[in-house]
């Protein structure tokens, strides 16, 4: 049986950002799924993709970019979860957030590039202004396109990136793949590989040159990685 893929987005990103790999997993044949991700708090997010995983036949690779990351390795033991795939994302280990895993090496620029709104629920919304989008978030796209993600990006609460992770990582119990860009502004190329050898990743790809925006401007590469993860346990079994 094919395993489902199920792809889950970051902060500053929506569902689309995984075009790409979605039609080159299709051509595959494999059935894939675009969560949304709510980006509202860390164990919310994880709670509503893992509602989603228990709905799923099957094997599933879960796939990550950014603070999705965060979300998939906090998803509870639901499900056959096969493999993760870390697409520019954080692994964080017990009690780690997205905001300490970011600034524990230096080269991230995000801070900088932050726009706040205060909402009536007494959480903070965060935004990439669009003047810096670009820049920041997706340097390797056409401007045109950069635009337009910079127009349809969703806010992620600041909240959801200050809260430390649970104490039950899936990567500790599940293999896991990382793909991420050399000159990644949100999240410093140091920390992921960093977090790849902690998880003592199957297989580790810098991109050079590449930004955040993995899943967009590498769409092939991205996908390549995806079809190793679940491709194992089929190898394993032969």
């Amino acid at each position: 049986m094919q395993p489902t893929i199920v792809l889950v987005h970051g902060a500053f990103a929506e569902s689309a950002s995984w075009d790409g790999v979605v039609d080159e997993l299709l051509k595959d044949g494999y059935p894939v799924i675009a969560a949304a991700n709510p980006l509202r708090g860390l164990a919310a997010d994880a709670a509503a993709i893992s509602d989603l995983v228990a709905t799923i036949d099957g094997p599933v690779v879960l796939v990550g970019h950014s603070y999705g990351g965060c979300v998939i390795s906090n998803v509870s033991a639901v499900g056959d979860v096969i493999g993760l795939v870390y697409v520019a994302g954080f692994a964080p280990a017990p009690g780690e957030s997205a905001f300490t895993l970011s600034g524990q090496f230096p080269g991230s620029t995000l801070g900088d590039a932050l726009a706040m709104t205060r909402r009536a629920d007494g959480t903070t919304d965060l935004t990439i202004t669009r003047e810096r989008f670009h820049t920041q978030f997706c340097a390797d796209v056409p401007a045109e396109q950069a635009a337009r993600m910079a127009v349809t990006q969703r806010p992620v609460t600041q909240e959801a990136l200050l809260e430390p992770s649970g104490e039950q990582p899936l990567w500790k119990t599940c293999p896991s793949w990382f793909v991420f860009g050399e000159e990644d502004r949100n999240i410093p190329a140091a920390a992921q590989r960093y977090m790849a050898e902690r998880a003592r990743a199957h297989r580790i790809v810098e991109i050079p040159g590449a930004s955040h925006a993995i899943s967009v401007a590498h769409p092939l590469a991205t996908a390549r990685m995806i079809r190793e993860a679940a491709a194992l346990r089929l190898e394993v079994t032969r």
